[in-house]
């Protein structure tokens, strides 16, 4: 099984990377907020998840472990594939659809894609309060780990960007990143797609 990859990026498509690591493509399916950090990285670390079926291994690639711990809790819901997961995590930053269960908004929930009422519903179910994303791990990722996380969401909404596609950019950035290189990164992501 393959849980990390990190190589130079090659190319992006629509819903897949591909990164090269000593001469070899590693094809990837990403959340579209993946996809647009890594249109602005030569290089990319990425936590990966390796579905095997019979006749096909697929790779799906996260900036983040906890959007990784998300799309893991995703899949073990009845109905719900990687592929489905992977369409969810991409049509809202994982701090909202995080909130979304835990509210039980099954309302907001059927806002994305091919999540019906019943499936919104055996969403809210399976997972509300039974998440495998630990505050531990989240309070790390975004404090501790990416110290600037804060600073550079301030700048960025103070230069008259919407919160939620702040978030939503800031996520995919790399933990290490200091404020003036997290605004300039924010800035190229967010006038290239909001």
């Amino acid at each position: 099984m393959i849980g990390y990859i990190s190589g130079r990026v090659l190319e992006v498509a629509e819903e897949t990377a591909i990164v090269d690591v000593h001469g070899l493509g590693y094809e990837l399916s990403c959340s579209s907020g993946t996809l647009s950090f890594l249109q602005s990285s030569e290089t990319a670390e990425l936590r990966v998840y390796t579905h095997v079926r019979e006749d096909a291994i697929q790779l799906f690639g996260f900036v983040s472990l906890v959007e990784k711990q998300l799309f893991l809790s995703l899949i073990k819901v009845n109905g719900i594939g990687p592929k489905m997961a992977m369409a969810i995590l991409s049509a809202a930053p994982y701090s909202q659809l995080i909130q979304y269960i835990e509210d039980g908004d099954v309302r907001s929930l059927t806002k994305l894609p091919k999540v019906g009422k019943r499936k919104a519903e055996q969403i809210v179910l399976s997972l509300k309060g039974q998440l495998v994303i630990d505050e531990a791990t989240s309070d790390a990722v975004k404090s501790t780990e990416f110290p600037a996380r804060k600073d550079i969401i301030s700048a960025l909404v103070n230069l008259g960007f919407k919160l939620n596609d702040v978030e939503q950019v800031v996520e995919t950035m790399e933990p290490h990143l200091d404020m003036q290189e997290g605004v300039r990164r924010g800035l190229a992501l967010l006038t290239a797609n909001f």
